[in-house]
């Protein structure tokens, strides 16, 4: 059998504690986020398998043909998205099964990439929380204060800043050829030591 806990991550200790120990031993329980299970809220217990999986999301690079695959930015409805999976315990047959369930949880699911817990939190929440989340969330406060402080709409700030962080994004990452003018890179380089600590 096949216990999902699509929960809160701030409840999943509770529940587990609570569920866990009724499971038939050779239970799959599939988590949806990396943080509980990595920071040791799963109850111990030999006997049973630990499915850890969790979306991509759409890529802001895709090749999305219709309005609906184009709209969903979270994924799970109409636009293809990676997936990535971690048996955290249990048979290495078991594998394919939760593989099987992310994809159908987390449909159309065009890559699956398989990686340990440990690395699964690293991708959230640090990658895409505690680094992009904090960043986008600091280019959308530079947007407002530029229109705060210019004087240009708020439409005109965000196509700007919008139409910069496509082209800027497909060259850094690779989706396209291309080269920044000196000017840039001259920003970039006293822009990181202004913006980011040197350690960070």
């Amino acid at each position: 059998g096949v216990v999902i806990l699509a929960v809160p991550d701030t409840v999943i200790r509770a529940v587990a504690a609570q569920i866990v120990p009724t499971l038939a031993p050779g239970t799959m329980v599939v988590v949806l986020d990396a943080a509980a299970p990595f920071a040791g809220h799963l109850p111990e217990r030999a006997d049973v398998t630990y499915f850890v999986t969790h979306p991509c999301h759409p890529p802001i690079f895709n090749d999305e043909s219709t309005p609906e695959g184009r709209a969903d930015h979270f994924g799970g409805v109409a636009a293809q998205q990676g997936v990535v999976n971690a048996l955290m315990q249990g048979p290495e047959d078991h594998y394919a099964l939760g593989d099987r369930i992310a994809r159908a949880i987390y449909a159309p699911v065009v890559r699956s990439h398989r990686v340990t817990v440990r690395q699964m939190a690293m991708l959230e929440p640090g990658l895409s929380e505690t680094v992009c989340a904090s960043l986008l969330s600091v280019m959308r406060e530079a947007m407002d204060e530029c229109v705060a402080r210019s004087g240009v709409s708020h439409d005109c700030a965000r196509d700007f800043l919008l139409g910069h962080m496509n082209i800027l994004g497909a060259v850094i990452f690779e989706e396209r050829q291309g080269a920044f003018s000196d000017a840039c890179n001259k920003a970039i380089e006293f822009g990181k030591p202004m913006l980011m600590r040197d350690d960070w």
